[in-house]
């Protein structure tokens, strides 16, 4: 405001301007102060008025409510005499009504009287329901001597009613339907008495006309004649005969009774207590063939009248089921027919749980629950001991007979390569299964189960008879040949046939049982398991496939023996891969292709791994075996030893089943590279042989090591200062970074120039360079030897062709 000197002059009237603006302001604050202060006191004259008016309003209030009970004082006392009224005439009509209502009651009572002594049923019927319902309204003045007296009356009539009723159905089936026209009608109208009185009434009248249309039943077939379990039929024939020949009649009984339905059911219990004192009387075993007639007769009748009176049938459900046992999944199958199958199965899940909540069923009305599956043909259980023995006989008898003539061979085109007798002896066990299942669905078919189980197990048994067996006696003992099995390549498709057969069997009898428990009682579903048996054909399956093995071996005996004929330790220079080696291929390429076309992929993976466990120990024990090898020995023995391994890496391919190769060829590496390296510690020098041995064979033993010295032709003296020293370092290296055997040795870095050749003796686990060059065939650190091995490599370098140069660039 004020930048320059000249601008001072313009300070005394911006000092005049503040002071104006200042008086302004403080003018504006004065009269604020006194306005709010006018405010104040307004509000308080305010809130004063507002209190007065409460007051005066809760006045006013106080008011209106004193009068208020005034008025209804008032309307009290005027409404006093109206209420005493009302009372009055609710008293004087209910008095009314209940007169009349017993006018009516003792009018009808008389009425019915007289209706029962004339058996008026129709009209008596309709008063009995008019006068029960009156009766109910008097319910509360039961103890009035006057209603007590009426109650006792209607009793008394309703007694009469239910007399007379008894008598008249009492001449029903004596032949007067027929002389008195009027009969049928007159009992017609009985029944509708007999609806109006008590349930109980009804219950009675039944069970009295049963048990008067069965008496003639029970007289017939208790006679000696008729008691006996070939006239069986004939008891079902006669209950078939009777209901058809008086279905007129006993039209007179109302739909709801369901008399032809109680009637059947009183037959099949007194049914079942007749057969079974005939069957207790049989003391010796009855006939077969007139037991299971019997019971195939009373199954019939019970599921004709089980489909008569409401239930269902699953037999064509079961039929399927046990045709479905033994049979592959079909790929193609359409997706909806899968769909549909699998709801087919909930659908009948849920209804069976519904059934089971819904327990409290009555039993009297048909489709409610009663089952007559079983009402009488369960009598029958006991004594079926006997056809369990005639099933197992025969199909212990078709056992036998399938057995004998099987071929052990596979028909052209087959596509399972399971033999003929494995799929016959199912379809034998599903025609008895479905015989049975037929028949009973309780404890007989439990014991048939358990007869498969047996016939199974019998068939294990056959199938492990057939597989080639080793040399036997004490001379096989003595001599080491009980564990050779000389196996042909006949042998060798028959012991592929019995794996796939008892694989066949392992899974098909795990489908029959879940069959049985599906058609078992459930109360014995769960004692249904085949996992003995499942375990005998699993028995069955690892001998064949350590057969199979041992029968390769057996033939491996020639070329391991032709492996210790070779002069290891006169040979002069390194060739080609031996003969015996060329034996192994012949073996293999002769044998592989058939197994690993017949064998499943999970059995030919476990053939290959016993193959690879068995060979490459075998081949490791078979070099000590050898009298001398020289260093061209071991370079030529080096050379058959990845030959041979290339042969056992090559025969998942051979085999064409690659699925698993890769667990098998690294089994096969672990095992092969175990003989290589026992050769690289015979091909290096004798003053580094010790420390080569415990680099490459950590798990080696003193007695091995020896025999060790002894192949590389050392003599005893020479031993034995090998030896001290060997054992006074220990067996294995003790360094800090041990170096252990491996698929592909691993790298180490490179020694020092500066390092001199005693300094390399004494840095042998110090992973120097000596070790790195030595990988391919032995390991040394001693000058002369170090010298010795690069003259070998030079001269294989030097070499364009042959299998060592090949070794070396690996």
């Amino acid at each position: 405001m004020f930048p320059t000197e000249a601008s001072l002059s313009g300070v005394e009237p911006l000092m005049q301007k503040i002071h104006s603006e200042i008086r302004r302001v403080d003018a504006g604050i004065l009269a604020a102060v006194r306005q709010q202060s006018n405010s104040g006191t307004k509000a308080k004259e305010d809130l004063a008025a507002a209190t007065r008016a409460v007051e005066e309003l809760m006045y006013k209030i106080r008011e209106i409510k004193t009068k208020a009970e005034q008025s209804e004082t008032m309307v009290q006392e005027i409404c006093r005499d109206i209420k005493k009224l009302d009372f009055a005439k609710k008293h004087i009509t209910t008095t009314i009504t209940a007169l009349h209502r017993l006018t009516m009651l003792v009018s009808a009572v008389e009425q019915l009287q007289v209706m029962a002594s004339k058996r008026q049923y129709k009209e008596a019927a309709a008063q009995l329901e008019a006068v029960n319902q009156l009766c109910n309204h008097f319910e509360a003045y039961r103890d009035i001597p006057k209603i007590t007296e009426l109650r006792e009356k209607f009793k008394n009539i309703k007694q009469i009613l239910k007399s007379h009723v008894f008598s008249d159905f009492s001449s029903l089936g004596t032949g007067k339907e027929t002389e008195e026209t009027n009969l049928l009608q007159q009992l017609s109208e009985a029944c509708l008495v007999v609806d109006a009185l008590e349930p109980s009434v009804r219950e009675e009248l039944v069970n009295n006309f049963c048990s008067r249309e069965l008496t003639s039943y029970e007289q017939i077939f208790e006679g000696a004649e008729l008691a006996k379990l070939d006239k069986t039929e004939r008891r079902y024939a006669w209950i078939k005969r009777r209901m058809r020949t008086n279905e007129e009649i006993w039209k007179i009984f109302p739909p709801s009774w369901h008399v032809p339905y109680r009637l059947c059911i009183q037959f099949c219990k007194k049914t079942r207590k007749q057969l079974e004192g005939i069957l207790d009387y049989l003391k010796d075993k009855p006939d077969v063939g007139t037991l299971l007639l019997a019971l195939q007769r009373t199954l019939e009748f019970e599921d004709e009248l089980e489909e008569k009176f409401g239930g269902a049938s699953r037999s064509r459900e079961i039929g399927q089921d046990i045709e479905e046992i033994g049979k592959a999944e079909n790929n193609s199958q359409n997706v909806s027919d899968i769909r549909k199958k699998y709801e087919k199965k909930l659908a009948a899940h849920q209804g069976s749980a519904t059934e089971e909540k819904n327990g409290n069923k009555d039993l009297t009305v048909p489709g409610a629950g009663f089952n007559f599956r079983g009402i009488i043909s369960s009598c029958f259980e006991p004594h079926l001991i006997v056809y369990v023995e005639l099933e197992e006989k025969t199909l212990m008898e078709n056992l036998e007979k399938l057995v004998q003539e099987e071929t052990w061979d596979i028909e052209e085109g087959s596509q399972n390569n399971v033999l003929n007798s494995s799929m016959q002896l199912f379809l034998i066990i599903k025609r008895s299964l479905k015989r049975c299942s037929a028949l009973t669905k309780s404890q007989t078919l439990f014991n048939l189960f358990k007869v498969f189980q047996k016939i199974l197990k019998a068939y294990a048994t056959k199938l492990f008879a057939r597989l080639p067996k080793g040399g036997t006696g004490i001379v096989a003992a003595a001599t080491g040949m009980d564990g050779q099995i000389k196996t042909s390549d006949r042998d060798e498709r028959v012991i592929c046939y019995i794996v796939n057969s008892a694989e066949y069997c392992h899974k098909t009898s795990e489908e029959l049982a879940e069959s049985v428990s599906k058609l078992i009682d459930p109360q014995l579903a769960d004692a249904v398991d085949m996992s003995d048996v499942q375990d005998e054909f699993s028995a069955v399956i690892t001998k064949a496939l350590v057969t199979l093995v041992l029968g390769l071996e057996t033939k491996f005996d020639a070329e391991m023996a032709a492996m210790t004929r070779v002069p290891w330790g006169s040979l002069e220079a390194v060739g080609d891969q031996s003969e015996y080696v060329n034996g192994i291929n012949m073996i293999l390429t002769s044998s592989i292709p058939v197994l690993g076309s017949l064998l499943s992929p999970v059995y030919f993976q476990f053939f290959l791994d016993k193959l690879a466990s068995s060979l490459g120990p075998r081949f490791y024990a078979n070099i000590f075996k050898c009298r001398h090898i020289s260093e061209t020995g071991a370079q030529q023995m080096l050379l058959d030893t990845q030959a041979v391994k290339t042969i056992l890496l090559d025969i998942p391919s051979l085999g064409r089943q690659t699925a698993s190769a890769a667990s098998y060829s690294k089994f096969v590496t672990r095992e092969m590279s175990k003989a290589e390296a026992l050769l690289k510690v015979i091909l290096s020098p004798v003053d580094s042989v010790a420390d080569t041995y415990r680099a490459l064979l950590p798990e080696g033993t003193p007695m091995e090591f020896q025999r060790i010295l002894e192949l590389k032709g050392l003599k005893k003296a020479d031993q034995q200062s090998i030896l001290d020293d060997f054992n006074k370092h220990g067996p294995g290296i003790t360094q800090p970074a041990a170096i252990v055997p491996a698929v592909a040795p691993p790298a180490t870095p490179a020694i020092s120039p500066a390092m001199t050749a005693s300094t390399a003796v004494g840095f042998i686990a110090s992973r120097e360079d000596v070790l790195t060059r030595a990988a391919a065939l032995g390991r040394g650190a001693a000058t002369t030897g170090f010298k010795r091995f690069l003259a070998l490599t030079e001269a294989a370098k030097d070499r364009k062709d042959g299998p060592f140069r090949k070794l070396f660039n690996t």
